[in-house]
């Protein structure tokens, strides 16, 4: 039986912080803590234009700072005059083609910006928990169409995908040091598959191109179509990051977790027909053959140690996510999270015991 919100229980000390709370994920991962009852803190670069941020007027919702975490001491300044209890670090250039073009901030951002969170929050007494928000991406993937466990080797050679590596390796770096100095802090780092969900604007994404040209009404130019990767909607993830920063404060369970489908990795020419089939007017859908930038072409995740130690599994399948992403448009974000509460996810009962 899938965990319910009898199971979670976000009690701890203090507020919980977001970084990256501008960003699509950081977004969603706000509201569904907010529904939760939880205080949230925000810490983050301004939001880019069009952004589901932006799109929410999010701006002064909650407690927020805007800074960026290669600044360690604003940073710290942040963290010391709000104490928050668990952090949620989302903040990242999360862009693979951008990695191309900007390899050295990717590794500032994505490398040296964890090392500074952890640094900042081991130095603390009032931070219990940091949730290290890394990739699906981190394995030494050998194209053998395997399911990567968490215990798999990890290795990779884009900048974006390596830079994610780095983060890893400082967490588990970070716990040795936390060892050593007797400090308390938990480290938990987490691996989930390609979210989609409404309000993603980000360049170069699957479904970011697929609605746009959908909507635009024009031809829709897809690349790598047989590519399989592990989609699945936003909330899912999020939740299983919930379930997470909780077994990690109060057992100190396992350093990390996938969260991706039951099921095979569905290939995107498989996204595209799903999107097509249920898009009201018609679509032209191009396939036009493989990206000049390097990427793996089969991804999937084994999820088994998230189902047997947080009691998680999906809610949506990989074809209902492209379908509620399509609707997404139709529909405001908390009809979103509602639908979510009606998959056995009572969100409303989190804090009844």
């Amino acid at each position: 039986m899938q965990s319910s919100v009898s199971d979670l229980n976000l009690k701890f000390d203090g507020p919980i912080l977001v970084t990256g709370h501008t960003g699509f994920k950081g977004t969603w991962l706000t509201l569904l803590l907010e529904r939760f009852g939880v205080e949230v803190l925000g810490y983050s670069k301004p939001a880019t234009r069009g952004s589901l941020y932006e799109r929410l007027q999010r701006f002064n919702q909650i407690h927020e700072d805007c800074g960026d975490i290669r600044d360690i001491l604003q940073f710290k300044r942040f963290l010391n005059s709000t104490k928050p209890s668990v952090i949620f670090h989302l903040a990242a250039q999360p862009l693979v083609v951008e990695s191309y073009k900007e390899p050295l901030e990717t590794f500032e951002v994505n490398v040296m910006g964890t090392a500074n969170i952890l640094e900042a929050a081991a130095n603390t007494s009032f931070v219990k928990v940091v949730v290290v928000v890394t990739s699906d991406k981190v394995y030494a993937n050998h194209e053998t169409q395997i399911k990567f466990k968490e215990e798999d080797v990890l290795w990779s050679s884009d900048p974006y995908s390596t830079s994610k590596v780095g983060a890893e390796l400082v967490a588990a770096a970070w716990r040795n040091v936390i060892e050593q100095n007797s400090n308390r802090l938990r480290i938990v780092t987490v691996r989930s598959g390609n979210v989609i969900g409404g309000g993603d604007n980000a360049p170069g994404r699957l479904m970011t191109d697929i609605i746009e040209g959908f909507l635009e009404k024009k031809e829709v130019i897809i690349k790598n179509p047989e590519s399989t990767r592990p989609w699945q909607h936003v909330l899912d993830p999020l939740y299983g990051y919930l379930l997470a920063a909780q077994h990690k404060h109060t057992h100190n369970g396992p350093d990390s977790y996938n969260f991706g489908p039951q099921v095979e990795s569905l290939t995107v020419s498989d996204v595209i027909e799903v999107a097509r089939a249920n898009w009201p007017q018609p679509t032209k859908v191009t396939f036009a053959g493989k990206s000049k930038f390097a990427e793996k072409k089969f991804l999937n995740l084994d999820s088994k140690r998230a189902k047997s130690i947080l009691n998680w599994t999906p809610n949506w399948t990989q074809e209902s996510a492209v379908i509620s992403t399509l609707q997404w448009w139709e529909l405001v974000e908390l009809k979103q999270i509602s639908e979510f509460e009606a998959c056995n996810v009572d969100l409303d009962r989190l804090l009844s015991g």
